[in-house]
């Protein structure tokens, strides 16, 4: 029996995100698998050093694409110009951070309407741009950073529990759509050490009138493993669903939380 290659050589990852947290993670370990990237964020002044710091780390070739997701017709022409001077791409990262806390209750149109352009509107938009070259290739992978608000929502977190939610169906029903040889599935990160999270934590401390390290402890009180995922963990299953060895995997949504998660 022989082994499937995990590496990436040759194959060219979009990471949206890439500039902090999750994104990076996975950036940089899709990099020591030896993938190109083009990593897309907002922040030009965190993804031009991150650039040179990914190419000492293993990839192939790295270029970084300031854009915003809210600015959809922006972003379509800059992608169109990636693909036109880069060729396709065949990983696509689809990870951008969540919208603000709150009860759902309260939320208004304007703040729904921003939360599913920036997610589903803005993923429907790539998706037909990067498709193409995907199946062109034979070789395709969509990988969706959503959270396990999708089994389970998250108090206070109305509007991103919503939209999460829509993505992991708009994954589910594309994996019935999409050709052979391109997949898609999602992960659900639990609590994760990112600047979201700690954004979350003082939020929560703040209404409550407590520390946030009180808030940490009680998150950690309820995780099996007894403490906050690293991104980097979240970076390696990103790694693994991108390479060759994962041509099987196909409309999951994988919780990666330590165990918290109750339901099946």
């Amino acid at each position: 029996m022989t082994t499937i290659s995990q590496s990436l050589e040759g194959k060219h990852a979009l990471v949206c995100g890439a500039s902090a947290g999750i994104g990076q993670a996975a950036a940089y370990a899709l990099a020591a698998k030896g993938a190109d990237l083009t990593l897309l964020a907002r922040r030009e002044e965190r993804l031009k050093p991150l650039a040179g710091e990914l190419a000492s780390a293993g990839a192939g070739s790295v270029r970084y694409l300031v854009a915003d997701l809210d600015q959809r017709d922006e972003l379509e022409e800059r992608l169109k110009k990636l693909l036109f001077d880069h060729g396709p791409v065949h990983i696509w990262i689809n990870n951008t951070g969540g919208p603000p806390a709150g009860p759902l209750l309260q939320a208004t149109e304007s703040a729904l309407e921003s939360a599913l352009g920036r997610h589903l509107f803005a993923a429907q938009r790539i998706l037909q741009l990067l498709l193409p070259g995907m199946t062109e290739a034979g070789y395709g992978r969509i990988i969706s950073v959503l959270s396990t608000s999708v089994r389970e929502p998250i108090p206070n977190l109305g509007v991103s529990n919503l939209t999460r939610a829509s993505m992991a169906s708009w994954s589910k029903t594309l994996s019935r759509e999409l050709p052979s040889g391109v997949t898609i599935n999602c992960i659900l990160p639990g609590f994760t050490d990112t600047e979201r999270l700690t954004s979350l934590a003082e939020g929560i401390a703040t209404r409550r009138g407590v520390e946030v390290t009180d808030v940490q402890d009680t998150w950690r009180g309820d995780i099996p493993e007894g403490r906050i995922g690293r991104p980097e963990e979240l970076g390696e299953v990103i790694a693994f669903l991108a390479s060759p060895a994962a041509s099987y995997v196909r409309g999951v949504c994988l919780p990666v939380d330590g165990g918290r998660l109750r339901s099946i």
